[in-house]
């Protein structure tokens, strides 16, 4: 009986990489909250068409690139490709941006079907800052 493999483009972390994973996320989580950015944890599943919406049906990463399925509802939903649009979602839905101009982070899994290669996987780890309400590169 073959063994069973993971999926092209999709790594585990093991034990022996675990700490320096840990360091990197402490390290993130730091920065981040020391300029009173405030964390957020999204779905890694959203419903397809809101990254429709937020970045384009035509564009490669909805066409090409999202990991798209239909649920036993009858719904097409996709692993998140993105943090943008589920932050933005999130917002909306939690009435988040009552708040002047809030600042959010969020670190996580996304998922692309890209074909692997050094550097570029189909399963990776994004860390991002979102902030809604302000205008001009400033804030940057």
């Amino acid at each position: 009986m073959p063994k069973i493999k993971s999926i092209r483009g999709m790594n585990d972390v093991t034990p022996l990489d675990i700490s320096v994973w840990q360091s990197t996320e402490k390290s993130v989580r730091s920065i981040f909250t020391s300029y009173g950015y405030q964390e957020i944890r999204l779905p890694l599943v959203e419903r397809t068409e809101l990254f429709a919406r937020g970045v384009g049906k035509s564009t490669d990463i909805v066409s090409k690139e999202m990991y798209t399925f239909e649920d036993k509802g009858g719904e097409t939903i996709s692993l998140r490709p993105e943090g943008t649009a589920s932050c933005v979602r999130a917002c909306l839905e939690n009435d988040l941006l009552r708040v002047d101009s809030p600042r959010l982070w969020y670190m996580g899994p996304m998922f692309r079907y890209e074909r692997p290669q050094k550097g570029r996987s189909r399963q990776f780890h994004q860390a991002s800052l979102e902030v809604y309400g302000n205008e001009g590169p400033h804030i940057d």
